[in-house]
């Protein structure tokens, strides 16, 4: 298992479009993936549940990963999260 923390530095507002191409990211990968924020542990592979967390530019979270590709998985995240 791999956690990494990781601050939204994507400008973009995290609406429903941009949170259905993170769970597309997530989705590419084999390992289980849950985004960490304040008390919420979610699927992100889950739209429903990514959308629940509201996710803001400069809020900072949580990647874990689990699985035979855990390490790319938390890199596709990352970069996913931060590229501006």
């Amino acid at each position: 298992m791999i956690r990494k923390a990781v601050t939204i530095k994507n400008q973009m507002d995290l609406n429903a479009r941009p949170i259905a191409h993170l769970v597309q990211e997530a989705s590419q990968y084999n390992s289980q993936i849950y985004i960490e924020l304040q008390e919420k542990r979610v699927n992100a592979k889950s739209i429903m549940g990514m959308m629940s967390l509201r996710l803001i530019p400069g809020e900072n979270l949580t990647v874990v990963a689990e699985g035979d590709d855990e390490k790319e998985a938390v890199s596709g995240m990352e970069a996913f999260l931060t590229k501006k």
